[in-house]
């Protein structure tokens, strides 16, 4: 089953980071990267932007409306995703807890829907 694995960060704690604390997660996610794509788990994965780059679409009354950043404000902003094909969420679970962010932000994990096309 394919799982979505979204990483929340705080997005202020991460831009205010040293170059060395930078350096460090970014070799953690490498090695996280590594390994599932190793077992074959990895079937795509992206960081994001800042959320200052966002833009949020709504559609009103047949009327496009655009609106510069995110559309909810927290203190954790969506930072990225892994899509894992896992044998369920026990092993989803086991990942997600793998994934640097876990340890000062949060990852939310989604089943993706399958379809069965006609």
């Amino acid at each position: 089953m394919q799982y979505l694995m979204l990483i929340y960060n705080n997005e202020a704690e991460m831009m205010s980071a040293n170059p060395e604390e930078l350096q460090a997660i970014s070799n953690e996610y490498w090695a996280f990267t590594r390994e599932i794509q190793e077992k074959g788990l990895d079937l795509g994965n992206n960081g994001l932007q800042p959320t200052s780059t966002a833009t949020t679409v709504r559609v009103r009354e047949g009327k496009i409306m655009t609106t510069d950043g995110p559309f909810a404000e927290t203190k954790e902003q969506l930072a990225g995703y892994y899509l894992l094909n896992c044998e369920n969420l026990d092993q989803a679970i086991k990942y997600a807890a793998k994934i640097p962010s876990a340890r000062s932000g949060s990852v939310e994990i989604r089943p993706i829907w399958e379809y069965n096309t006609p």
